[in-house]
């Protein structure tokens, strides 16, 4: 079993209900912790073979973010980690959402969900 890491992608997006929210583009910063097997055929071949491919889940992800519109942290949250988990390869998933000066006193607020197969 592996873990892969993806940190502190920064994306905007539309996120949130108040009337500036919902016409103007905010700052997310998405933070992906992915759990799959590697198989040994990759290992020993050092070749994508039959791997987890990151590189294309987070493509996927910029697009699904940038294209959206959520009024709710909690619902791009789940849609990221849905997205996650469409791919068999996956075990476990863990996805945090952050969305910066979301509180007047505090550096961002965040949601976190995490599933497993």
């Amino acid at each position: 079993m592996a873990k892969i890491r993806v940190k502190n992608l920064l994306i905007r997006t539309y996120i949130g209900f108040n009337p500036e929210e919902l016409v103007n583009k905010q700052d997310v910063i998405i933070n992906l912790e992915i759990e799959t097997d590697i198989p040994n055929s990759a290992i020993e071949a050092d070749e994508p073979l039959d791997i987890f491919d990151y590189k294309t889940i987070t493509k996927k992800i910029i697009t699904l973010v940038q294209d959206g519109k959520f009024k709710l942290l909690e619902v791009l949250t789940k849609n990221i980690l849905d997205l996650i988990m469409s791919d068999q390869k996956v075990k476990w998933a863990r996805v945090e959402v952050d969305k910066p000066h979301a509180l007047r006193f505090a550096e961002s607020v965040s949601m976190e969900m995490e599933a497993t197969r």
